[in-house]
């Protein structure tokens, strides 16, 4: 029963004029897991991304979120247990805040501090640091912070209310390598910790090499449909990629981290083909 998922998604669709831009999407995840929506530019990962987060409504389909199904539930209450991280959202925090104050202001849901804090709010933000490797800069204001250090300050903030669901939108785009390591790293460690009970994680991406070794469930969505679904060894196959992305690909896996490898002898092949999106 939807009542049971974290996220319960039945024949979901969204169209825009004349066009799916979603189509006939199934899919359900179990609270706690670690999930990814991947897919190409266009696929639909945006789109479904406004659904889960309960800012968009589908044209067609059911949709339950922590067990509250659309149409029949208060969606401003159900964003309470939701938190979204974008690395480059439209919103974004007041940037003379350090980085311990940009936790605090997550347990508020505001992009400044204007509340007193409590002293155990105080532990918490500075638990949350440590855990997302920024406790040794708390004092950094939030301006002079890299990308990636933002990245997961923003998460630390996130989880400070201790959500049900954290949607984590393309948290590595236009990081460099060590960037991005850090901050899959601070997503492998809501698992990898003793919490008793973590947000399910829903991380979108465009890239199977940004996948953590906790992600359990893969949808992959290509032109607004579902091309596959699965665990990552059932979805992250060579043939199934290699189609979805239009290109001849061969997938790999060492140490629980999957990535794609394109041989250059298939380049000639690539150069002045028409991208369907």
């Amino acid at each position: 029963m939807a009542d049971n998922y974290a996220i319960s998604l039945s024949n979901v669709g969204v169209r825009r004029s004349d066009r799916w831009i979603l189509r006939d999407v199934n899919w359900s995840v179990d609270p706690g897991e670690c999930v990814a929506i991947l897919g190409p530019n266009g696929s639909g990962k945006s789109t479904l991304t406004r659904i889960l987060s309960t800012h968009l409504y589908p044209s067609a389909g059911e949709v339950s979120i922590l067990g509250q199904k659309f149409g029949e539930t208060n969606l401003a209450e159900l964003r309470h247990s939701i938190r979204l991280v974008q690395a480059a959202g439209p919103y974004d925090v007041e940037p003379s805040l350090s980085a311990r104050e940009v936790v605090l202001t997550g347990f508020f849901g505001t992009l400044g501090l204007y509340d007193d804090v409590t002293d155990a709010m105080s532990r918490e933000a500075d638990r949350l640091l440590e855990q997302v490797g920024l406790s040794h800069d708390h004092a950094q204001s939030y301006l002079t912070m890299s990308s990636g250090e933002r990245v997961r300050a923003l998460i630390a903030r996130a989880l400070a209310s201790r959500p049900k669901l954290l949607l984590l939108d393309e948290p590595t785009a236009g990081l460099d390598l060590l960037a991005r390591e850090q901050v899959l790293a601070t997503v492998q460690s809501l698992f990898d910790s003793r919490e008793p009970e973590p947000p399910t994680v829903v991380l979108v991406t465009h890239h199977v090499e940004e996948l953590p070794p906790a992600t359990s469930s893969v949808l992959l969505l290509d032109e607004g449909k579902v091309a596959a679904s699965g665990s990552p060894a059932e979805v992250l196959r060579s043939e199934v990629l290699s189609q979805v992305y239009r290109c001849p690909l061969e997938v790999r896996r060492d140490g629980g981290r999957w990535s794609i490898h394109v041989h250059p002898q298939a380049w000639r092949g690539l150069l002045g083909r028409e991208d369907s999106r």
